[in-house]
């Protein structure tokens, strides 16, 4: 039996897997996911949104998708971790991406790959009025070559709006790379940093969290202190704080107690847990 439903819980609390459904709407991740959708449904091109390993950044990739996937008039998609390669690799991954393997052939090269993505964009993008984003997760791991191709792909556009929307999720030492590169840094629309949380959004965040799990005592699993001490050695990052209160309790139903304590957060970092 999992531990969670001992706890009569009906799904883990604290996973690590990005699950929309316990994304947190922190004030910093409900204002970039707010900015993230209108710049999309402006159609105006490039967003950026950057933040330290742990802070959220894939979580608010599957809420935004989520919350898109129904819309009609809406062609989503995703790259969840990039692979460095040459520019004609990575023009076949999008083709692959974007579901149109049937435009090439074996003997395509790079202007048959452009080709083949620009029709599929203006047919899409102009003919039947979709509007088509394009998600990348980790793009830290982008190379110079690849930045060149989304650069040119962030060409393809109408008198009043570009045809793909990109958003690019990335930790911070993207930003520097890039603003090397002028004529892609140029066209950043929104550009939005996802920092760690504060101590009352840390507690908010595992009370939302068990909620979500079907927690419905009105009991306090985590004591104030508990929590105190769960922020200050994350320091606010959403991934530690899943991984400390993991352990925690698993923990608590390992020792038989009924409440997360500061002691317990305390052995539980001392033990070297997470």
């Amino acid at each position: 039996m999992s531990y969670y439903t001992v706890l009569g819980l009906r799904k883990e609390p604290f996973s690590s897997s990005p699950d929309p459904e316990f994304f947190y709407d922190s004030y910093e991740h409900r204002a970039a996911l707010m900015r993230l959708l209108v710049e999309i449904r402006l159609r105006r091109g490039l967003n950026l949104i950057l933040g330290d390993v742990g802070t959220g950044k894939t979580t608010l990739s599957r809420k935004l998708f989520q919350m898109l996937k129904e819309r009609a008039d809406i062609l989503f998609y995703m790259i969840m971790d990039p692979t460095p390669a040459s520019e004609e690799l990575f023009w076949e991954s999008l083709i692959r991406t974007f579901n149109i393997s049937e435009a090439i052939n074996e003997d395509s090269g790079i202007l048959d790959y452009k080709e083949a993505i620009k029709k599929f964009l203006f047919q899409r993008g102009v003919e039947e009025n979709k509007t088509i984003v394009l998600v990348i997760d980790e793009a830290q791991k982008l190379d110079p070559s690849s930045l060149e191709v989304l650069r040119v792909l962030l060409n393809y556009e109408t008198n009043e709006y570009k045809l793909l929307q990109l958003v690019l999720l990335s930790q911070m030492e993207l930003l520097p790379i890039i603003k090397g590169i002028n004529n892609f840094y140029d066209r950043i629309i929104l550009k939005y940093v996802l920092n760690p949380f504060d101590e009352q959004e840390t507690k908010d965040m595992i009370e939302f969290r068990l909620k979500q799990a079907g927690f419905s005592s009105d009991l306090q699993l985590f004591t104030d202190r508990a929590i105190s001490e769960i922020y200050h050695h994350s320091q606010g990052y959403p991934r530690k704080i899943n991984w400390l209160c993991h352990n925690a309790l698993r923990s608590l139903l390992a020792e038989d107690r009924t409440v997360v304590d500061e002691g317990l957060v305390r052995e539980v970092i001392t033990r070297g847990m997470i």
